[in-house]
């Protein structure tokens, strides 16, 4: 039994660290797109035992220097999230994502470019996105909202965007 044990220990050691490491390349790669450069790398925080250890994030936004997370703006930070999410579904699509109002930190210039980012990923996975802001509203295909005309009474309006095109 504890042989057992030990062989999964080993093998979900390896696949953790297989799979760590090509987040880890995705991530660098999606931030200096989103960002439009900078750098930003995952590391572990007790590399020895990978199966417990924490996840440090270091980034730098363009014309910055290399710092913790933590030490980012709140923009920056949810930036930064955001390109490790896309990092993620890099390694591990889904066919369905919710995100709500993932992008709320987010400047006007940042939410543009999330939203063009996010249009690539829409080839595979579907998303819903719960937002107040127009650059991604102004990015999506159908948009879903409710209104109340009446008081305790909620109306469901949705825009086909490629519809009105036509």
């Amino acid at each position: 039994m504890v042989r057992i044990i030990d062989e999964m220990l080993l093998i979900m050691k390896e696949r953790f660290s297989e799979q760590f490491k090509i987040i880890n390349e995705n991530f660098s790669r999606v931030f200096s797109e989103l960002f439009g450069g900078g750098q930003a790398n995952l590391s572990l925080s007790d590399p020895d035992n990978v199966l417990e250890s924490g996840i440090e994030i270091e980034a730098q936004p363009p014309g910055k220097k290399l710092q913790n997370l933590t030490l980012l703006s709140g923009g920056e930070r949810a930036f930064t999230a955001i390109a490790l999410l896309f990092s993620i579904l890099n390694v591990r699509p889904t066919p369905f994502c919710i995100l709500d109002e993932i992008e709320a930190a987010l400047d006007d210039v940042n939410v543009y470019r999330f939203a063009e980012y996010l249009k690539q990923y829409s080839q595979n996975t579907q998303f819903i996105v719960v937002t107040h802001r127009r650059g991604t509203m102004e990015s999506a295909n159908i948009l879903y909202g409710v209104t109340m005309q009446e008081k305790g009474v909620s109306k469901l309006l949705t825009l086909n965007i490629d519809e009105v095109s036509k």
